[in-house]
């Protein structure tokens, strides 16, 4: 389980070395907007939920120039640093009445089916309840509308883990765990794929400065709560070191892909069934 807090915290911290230190995050977030050459949306409001510093709200403007996009993120840093005065950003969100919203994904402060697209780079990790928050971006979600997201996978930081131990690096929800919660949150046809990527660093002390520059240090709420010390963390490294390869050390991510449909409700909002009549087309008597 998450520390809410904490994960508020160290983002809202690394705000500005976060686009800098992220390149995972950006790179994925090229890949996500591949996807979506292959289906056809015209949404007239997009939410980027765990948006950051909202790398890819220009892409996602300019591929839907009548959608309004909506920022959303749990670092009231990050959603400055998306909306620079005077920028892009700052611009085409005034133009459309819209902005950034600060909220987290399992409370999300949206009208319910009020999204035409739901978008959300790796930020699913990062949430105390990924069901919840699921639940939250079906609600929000039109019928017919689409979510599509990312999140890390249970083999990422393995290097990491082995050497510091499961009470210091987060655990990551499996990719089929994942799909079940979009089958039971009522998405319909969900997809989930997956990739290992792997980082090379000159050394641990670079791979550890740039988690820490990112934001994405342990916010587990057992962690441990003093300090590690100089100790723990010349050991650390050094264990890290030891494992180079081709005098490199390697992060291992496990990349997770998904997208599912919001579908039309069966049910009203006191329980009872939704059916519906189709007029049978009329014959004509000659």
């Amino acid at each position: 389980m998450l520390d809410r807090i904490a994960v508020r915290r160290r983002f809202a911290r690394a705000a500005r070395s976060y686009a800098d230190a992220s390149r995972l995050e950006a790179e994925i977030g090229a890949r996500m907007l591949e996807r979506l050459d292959y289906v056809k949306l015209a949404p007239l409001r997009v939410l980027d939920a765990g948006c950051g510093p909202a790398r890819e709200a220009h892409a996602l403007a300019a591929r839907y120039p009548r959608a309004a996009i909506v920022l959303l993120d749990s670092a009231l840093p990050m959603l400055r640093l998306a909306r620079p005065a005077g920028g892009f950003l700052s611009r085409f969100l005034a133009r459309r009445n819209r902005g950034a919203v600060c909220g987290e994904l399992e409370r999300l402060p949206l009208a319910s089916s009020s999204v035409g697209l739901a978008w959300s780079n790796m930020s699913l990790h990062w949430v105390a309840d990924p069901l919840a928050a699921i639940r939250e971006l079906h609600r929000v979600l039109e019928p017919g509308a689409l979510l599509l997201f990312s999140t890390l996978g249970p083999d990422s930081l393995k290097e990491l883990r082995a050497v510091a131990g499961p009470s210091r690096v987060h655990g990551f929800t499996d990719m089929h765990d994942i799909g079940d919660m979009l089958v039971g949150a009522g998405f319909a046809d969900p997809v989930m794929d997956a990739e290992l990527v792997t980082l090379t660093y000159a050394s641990a002390r670079d791979f550890l400065a740039d988690l820490h520059a990112s934001g994405q240090t342990c916010a587990l709420a057992g962690r441990p709560r003093g300090l590690a010390g100089r100790g723990f963390l010349s050991a650390l490294t050094g264990a890290l070191d030891a494992g180079r390869r081709a005098d490199r050390v390697e992060a291992t991510f496990e990349i997770v892909y998904g997208h599912a449909w919001r579908a039309a409700s069966q049910r009203a909002a006191d329980g009872r069934s939704i059916v519906r009549f189709e007029r049978a087309p009329q014959r004509r008597v000659s």
